[in-house]
């Protein structure tokens, strides 16, 4: 309740995402699906391509790998197998997956000599091999998530280089983001890649069913091993926080409390550090429809992982300010409209590739909209809410005694904002062996077992439901 309050600190005003496919990863849904259009004054007379980097007035995330870094030629080798991969991909036509797409042993090397062969081209590089895992089931999958071949290809291969982001954490994975921020690459373990490709099936089978999963979108899993190299793996998945608005807070929440906090003060955090439970100091409001939605998708979620005998997972959790942009109620809307066909205006705009701006609409101006005029979201991308400021012992699961669980529900009675919210679930490629076996063993001797996260999966998938249905509550 109450009336929204200036978000704690002052921001660059965010300004409008291009995204090339109709409905990219991390919720750029900006074209097909689209039932608004918006006008900012002298942004929407200056049109730009959909694979021209969107202006920001903020400093984008991580550095860009160029000559004379330590991970140039690895990006090479990746765009140089990315672009062969997709390229042979597509020229095979379209079939019905079988049996045997899914198999561990269903994968094919490719040698890449610097002289080019018969079906690689030439580089600068040394000679290295790369390896495509399930192509097919991949193919499929990206056709699932509406990821256009050519624009996936583009995205990776194109004459933009990659960005690593910061230092790895302690899994010790580099993460490289896209210019266009749509994808994310990942360097995994070998153990991590064996913990997908055996669990392919009933994943393809989980997101095949229900499209509004929360669960992180895998786009492709290869490969490369320089000549006389370390042989390096890596995934491509979507980006949670493609999006046209500018992330302030960034929390990875697990539900657990031991070594749950960020070791920044909190003077020191910035838009790029990522917060954990203990940091969280927001309940999240959100409109009844969407609440039962979300609620329930991530049951179906957490019964997934859980029959898999997945844990350690997080659900990452992005929020935008919404007054850091101009108010909704000052931009010019344009007629919204009702009809299945895209309006001409609409339908020219997504020809030229030219994207429309999302207007930054609170719950509030939601209400007060007719249903058929709402623009359109997908559950986990741009969601609008209102993030209530709580104490910690009314969110935090396990009180300062570490008695547990609290019964009660998030009490909030502070200041309140609009806010934009985008989340998913990440770190799904952890199941619960004897190395996680042992370090429950391990902690469970130095704090109350309940509040560790290496927990067997079924408590784990009881917990963080429980945790969450304190964070994301329903409007009154």
């Amino acid at each position: 309740g109450g009336n929204a309050s200036r978000s704690p600190e002052a921001k660059a005003p965010a300004l409008p995402r291009i995204c090339i496919s109709d409905s990219a990863p991390g919720g750029c849904d900006v074209t097909k699906e689209a039932s608004v259009s918006v006008a900012w004054p002298d942004e929407a007379a200056t049109p730009r391509t959909n694979l021209e980097p969107p202006p920001q007035r903020w400093r984008r995330p991580g550095k860009t790998i160029s000559k004379g870094h330590r991970n140039y030629h690895l990006m090479l080798n990746l765009q140089l197998g990315i672009r062969h991969a997709v390229g042979k991909s597509a020229a095979k036509p379209m079939r019905e997956l079988s049996r045997a797409d899914f198999d561990p042993r269903e994968k094919f090397w490719t040698r890449f000599p610097p002289a080019g062969s018969k079906t690689t081209p030439p580089h600068s590089s040394s000679e290295f091999r790369w390896k495509d895992y399930c192509p097919m089931v991949f193919r499929h999958m990206r056709k699932l998530f509406a990821v256009d071949p050519a624009d996936y290809m583009l995205a990776i291969c194109g004459d933009d280089a990659l960005r690593e982001l910061s230092s790895p954490g302690k899994s010790g994975s580099f993460f490289y983001l896209t210019q266009d921020e749509r994808l994310m690459i990942k360097t995994v373990k070998k153990s991590e890649v064996k913990l997908l490709i055996r669990m392919l099936p009933s994943y393809h089978k989980h997101v095949k069913r229900y499209k509004n999963s929360l669960i992180t979108r895998f786009y492709g899993v290869h490969s490369v091993k320089p000549y006389g190299g370390q042989k390096v793996r890596f995934i491509v998945m979507g980006n949670l926080f493609c999006s046209e608005h500018r992330i302030h807070r960034r929390y990875d929440l697990k539900g657990s409390s031991y070594g749950r906090k960020s070791d920044r003060f909190e003077e020191e955090t910035g838009d790029a550090t990522t917060l954990k439970d203990l940091d969280l100091n927001f309940a999240f409001r959100m409109q009844r429809p969407l609440y039962k939605e979300l609620h329930e998708q991530l049951r179906r979620d957490c019964a997934f992982l859980e029959s898999e005998g997945i844990m350690d997972y997080s659900l990452l959790v992005g929020v935008h300010f919404c007054d850091d942009i101009v108010p909704a109620s000052k931009m010019a809307l344009s007629t919204f409209t009702t009809s299945p066909e895209l309006s001409a205006n609409m339908l020219s705009a997504c020809q030229s590739s030219v994207s429309m701006p999302e207007p930054c609409l609170s719950a509030k101006d939601l209400d007060k909209m007719a249903d058929h005029r709402k623009p359109l979201a997908r559950l986990g991308a741009h969601l609008p809410a209102r993030a209530e400021r709580t104490s910690m012992s009314n969110i935090d699961p396990f009180l300062s005694g570490g008695r547990g669980f609290s019964s009660g529900r998030s009490k909030s009675g502070g200041e309140a904002y609009d806010v934009i919210l985008y989340f998913g679930i990440i770190d799904i490629l952890r199941d619960y062996d004897i190395s996680k076996r042992l370090e429950h063993a391990y902690k469970s001797l130095q704090t109350d077992p309940s509040s560790i996260s290496a927990v067997d999966p079924r408590l784990y998938s009881q917990r963080f439901r429980d945790f969450m249905g304190r964070i994301f509550i329903k409007e009154c």
